[in-house]
């Protein structure tokens, strides 16, 4: 997988800003305030009568790239392929995390059923990419700076 598949990724991203920014009351872009806005954004989707997300697949796919290059910009991560899990994003302090499958979750499970695009990105963002995380795993601290 290469520069092929990361060039369709970021046209998803632009189609996502293009699109969903004038729909949006934020200052839509890769920040925080625009991947809450997404999250009510799939929620307002999965609500729709008649909605059907296999039908709708592509949004996962845009939305996901759009959620993986918001990460990336907060964290100065990058898009990796796995072979068993697809396109991630790789964070500086080693972790993986795929935004593709965090949007699918939601468009399937919803709030609801725990499952919460703008969650996803504080956690990745604010404790995981900081190293917080793994301080909290090794027993040292950050269980208080993790809750806060």
């Amino acid at each position: 997988m290469g520069a092929e598949e990361l060039s369709r990724i970021q046209e998803n991203v632009s189609l996502a800003i293009e699109e969903l920014g004038p729909l949006s009351d934020v200052d839509f872009g890769l920040n925080r305030e625009s991947v809450e806005w997404v999250e009510g954004f799939i929620e307002r989707q999965r609500s729709r009568p008649g909605f059907d997300l296999e039908r709708a697949g592509g949004l996962v796919g845009v939305l996901g790239s759009f959620l993986g290059a918001c990460v990336v910009a907060a964290t100065d991560g990058h898009w990796h392929w796995s072979d068993d899990h697809g396109w991630g994003v790789s964070l500086p302090e080693g972790s993986t995390i795929f935004p593709f499958t965090k949007v699918d979750k939601q468009f399937r499970m919803g709030l609801e059923g725990g499952e919460s695009v703008a969650g996803f990105y504080r956690i990745v963002v604010d404790v995981i990419a900081t190293g917080k995380m793994r301080r909290i795993r090794e027993g040292g601290t950050g269980a208080a700076e993790a809750s806060a």
